[in-house]
């Protein structure tokens, strides 16, 4: 009789589940957070940091090989010098210097080549250097084609119409040569690269 109502006992009474262990959180007793910098703000930094200015000397070569094809170019002024005598007065500080250029023999070809042989092909120069007297020759070069086209042309001396294409084309050169000559100059003074239209890419095949 107890065995019996034991196991009713039992029946009617569902198994009682164990008892659940408190739950305890743990946290770390520090705790430390460290920020990278962005990337771009790390490449500002190291951009900043390997930045190396022009050498002066590398600016004084570079200006002084834009001076060759700026005094071959001043004789495609002569038109525009002819018909603004005043504009003539601003060059006058140089004529010196242009007239002990002209002086010496043969001083056009001497300088294009120790130009091209002792600065461009000199590997001991920068590039920096070697490009800007690469621009200067091959603008020289450039300046030598006008001079061909009007001995085969031969506009002549009249009023004609070849004589009226032959003044406005000397006077763009020389507007253009003047323009180049002021932006090398310039861009070499603040340690830049000059990057002359129509010049530059055939320059920066050479080197």
């Amino acid at each position: 009789m107890a065995s019996q109502c034991l196991s009713l006992h039992r029946t009617l009474n569902p198994l009682v589940a164990p008892r659940a262990r408190p739950l305890s959180l743990s946290f770390p007793r520090s705790c430390s957070v460290s920020f990278r910098p962005s990337s771009r703000r790390a490449t500002a930094v190291m951009t900043r940091a390997s930045y190396t200015p022009t050498p002066a000397t590398e600016r004084v070569i570079s200006i002084a090989s834009y001076a060759l094809p700026f005094f071959n170019s001043l004789q495609y002024g002569q038109f525009l010098f002819a018909q603004y005598p005043r504009l003539g007065l601003l060059f006058q500080p140089i004529f010196p210097i242009l007239n002990l250029y002209r002086s010496v023999p043969y001083a056009s070809f001497v300088a294009f080549f120790g130009l091209y042989l002792g600065v461009v092909r000199n590997t001991s120069f920068s590039r920096y250097v070697r490009f800007n007297a690469m621009q200067a020759v091959t603008l020289d070069v450039l300046l030598a084609v006008p001079v061909l086209l009007t001995r085969i042309l031969d506009p002549g001396q009249g009023g004609g119409f070849g004589m009226k294409a032959m003044v406005w084309g000397h006077t763009g050169v020389f507007v253009f040569s003047f323009m180049c000559f002021v932006y090398g100059v310039v861009s070499c003074l603040v340690g830049r690269t000059p990057y002359i239209p129509f010049v530059a890419d055939a320059a920066g095949r050479q080197l």
